[in-house]
C-alpha cells in the first residue's frame, strides 16, 4: 500500500473493513475489554435495530465510545456496523488510517470534500443504501468527559435525505471518565448504555432538533447521572 501524506489511501477507503482481521479483534480484544473490564450494563436493548439502514446517534466523550456501540450489537451482526468519524484525524499516519478502517471499521467523512464537488455526508448514504448500521456523534468531537455538548446539524440533514431510516439515541455514561480525551491510561469504570426509541424525520429541521434533544435529556434523566459531573 502507498502511503498518503495528505489524505487517505482511497484503496483502503473504498475496500472498507477487512472482515477477519476485524472479527477477531473485536472477539478477542474489544468484546474483553468492554463486556468484562468496564462490566457495561445495556437498559432497553430491544430498542437497538436488528438490521440496517439504520443510524445510531451517541454522545461522545471517549475514544471507547465507537466499540461500546459496536459490541452493542454481538459478532453476527458485526459486518454491518460503521462508525463514523473525520478522515483528517487518520492523517497522522498511513499505518492508523489502515487500522481503523480496515480493523475498526471506521467510515471515515471528508470535511474538506466540497471542493470536490461531493457532499461531506455523501459516505452516510452511501453506507444506508447498503443496508449498514452507521454509528453518529453528533456532537461533532469528544467534550469533557460526561458533559454533553450542542449537537450539530449535519444529523438533521442525513435524516431528511433518509426519512424510512430509523434514527435510534443512546446514551453512554462512565466512558468518559475510563478513558477521557487526552489520556492514554484506560481506568477501570462502570458503563451504563441507555437506549431510546427510534426516532425519524419530522420534515422541519427545528422541530426535529428538539425532539432529539428531548430524548436525550430523558434518558439522562433515566441514568440519574449525578449534577456534579
Amino acid at each position: 500500500m502507498d502511503e498518503p501524506t495528505s489524505k487517505l489511501d482511497m484503496d483502503v477507503v473504498t475496500q472498507g473493513p477487512q472482515p477477519l482481521l476485524r472479527y477477531l479483534f473485536y472477539l478477542l480484544v474489544v468484546r474483553p475489554v468492554i463486556l468484562v473490564v468496564m462490566g457495561m450494563n445495556v437498559r432497553h436493548r430491544e430498542r437497538l435495530p436488528i438490521s440496517g439502514p439504520a443510524l445510531i446517534v451517541a454522545n461522545h466523550n471517549s475514544h471507547l465510545d465507537a466499540l461500546a456501540l459496536v459490541t452493542l450489537f454481538g459478532m453476527s451482526r458485526l459486518h454491518l456496523v460503521r462508525p463514523v468519524a473525520a478522515a483528517d484525524y487518520f492523517l497522522s499516519s498511513p499505518w492508523f488510517a489502515w487500522f481503523s478502517i480496515r480493523i475498526l471499521g471506521i467510515l471515515p467523512l471528508d470535511r474538506e470534500v466540497r471542493s470536490k464537488h461531493r457532499h461531506p455526508l455523501d459516505p452516510i448514504s452511501e453506507s444506508l443504501s447498503h443496508g449498514e448500521i452507521v454509528l453518529l456523534f453528533p456532537e461533532g468531537t469528544r467534550g469533557e468527559p460526561e458533559k454533553r455538548e450542542p449537537f450539530q446539524q449535519g444529523i438533521a440533514h442525513i435524516a431528511k435525505r433518509h426519512p424510512d431510516v430509523p434514527i435510534v439515541p443512546v446514551f453512554l455514561h462512565g466512558l468518559g471518565k475510563a478513558l477521557p480525551r487526552g489520556e492514554g491510561l484506560l481506568v477501570p469504570f462502570f458503563c451504563d448504555v441507555f437506549v431510546g426509541d427510534p426516532l425519524s424525520w419530522t420534515g422541519n429541521r427545528a422541530e426535529f432538533m428538539d425532539e432529539l434533544c428531548r430524548t436525550y435529556d430523558a434518558l439522562t434523566v433515566e441514568a440519574k447521572v449525578p449534577e456534579f459531573e
